[in-house]
């Protein structure tokens, strides 16, 4: 008894024993072998580790192209505000000012000098005017009111007329675009507008191509290969964009897709 007692004792704690299985020395050495020579010699194992290395890589270039575009949307975005905040501010403010002054006077000359009263204001009807026009190309500039009403067609007419550019304007779109789509159309043809020198002809078309909206916008002068805010907004509605500059000819083409 006590013998069986101690020999429980001695094995309390101690896992049941099992067959081990080992791998033959030779064997162990020929699997590494064989894992060597795989990667040597490019099978599926190295090729997938290379495949992978090259989409990390492309993962790291796209991450960093939206970091650069949001950059440069952020900063374009400051501008426009602060250029906008300047022509109300040193434009259309000192305008009005001046029409406020203006009419003092001719309230003042009413009952000593009518007719020249009366001149003085058909030449403030003319400065209201011109105020007038200045405030809705400062709207435009925020958004354009005429992309819900009408489309982009008559915006765009508008845009080239106010830019003093004649332009060729051929969409074969509806209204059934969205607008935040239309909008990015128009602000990229606004941009090569602005940018053109006055009575450079501009060419601007949109069709439809399945799901997609592809667009085009030359200019007969040469603007350079820039990229601009207008392009940026493009690619962050999931679009792409090309610029080819070359000799006397200009041309921002581009293709957005219709649903996200």
């Amino acid at each position: 008894m006590r013998r069986l007692y101690g020999a429980g004792r001695a094995n309390e704690g101690m896992l049941p024993s099992v067959p081990a299985r080992c791998w033959p020395l030779d064997a162990a050495s020929a699997m590494t072998d064989n894992f060597q020579e795989s990667r040597h010699r490019g099978s599926p194992l190295g090729t997938g580790q290379a495949g992978e290395e090259r989409t990390i890589d492309g993962l790291r270039r796209e991450i960093e192209e939206l970091r650069g575009s949001r950059t440069r949307l952020a900063r374009a975005a400051h501008a426009e505000r602060r250029g906008i905040e300047r022509a109300l501010h040193e434009g259309v403010q000192q305008d009005l000012v001046g029409l406020a002054a203006h009419l003092e006077i001719v309230a003042s000359w009413l009952d000593s000098d009518p007719g020249a009263a009366k001149t003085l204001v058909g030449e403030l009807q003319r400065e209201a005017r011109r105020v007038l026009t200045e405030t809705q190309a400062l709207a435009n500039r925020i958004f354009p009111p005429l992309l819900e009403a009408g489309g982009l067609i008559p915006e765009l007419r508008a845009a080239a007329a106010r830019s003093d550019v004649p332009a060729r304007i051929a969409v074969e779109v509806g209204a059934s675009c969205p607008t935040e789509i239309a909008a990015a159309i128009y602000f990229c043809a606004l941009d090569v507008f602005l940018r053109a020198p006055a009575g450079t002809p501009v060419g601007v078309s949109v069709r439809g191509e399945g799901g997609t909206l592809a667009f085009e916008v030359t200019a007969d002068c040469d603007l350079g290969p820039e990229r601009l805010a207008p392009h940026d907004h493009i690619e962050a509605l999931g679009g792409a964009v090309t610029i080819t500059s070359a000799g006397e000819r200009t041309t921002v083409a581009g293709s957005l897709p219709l649903s996200g």
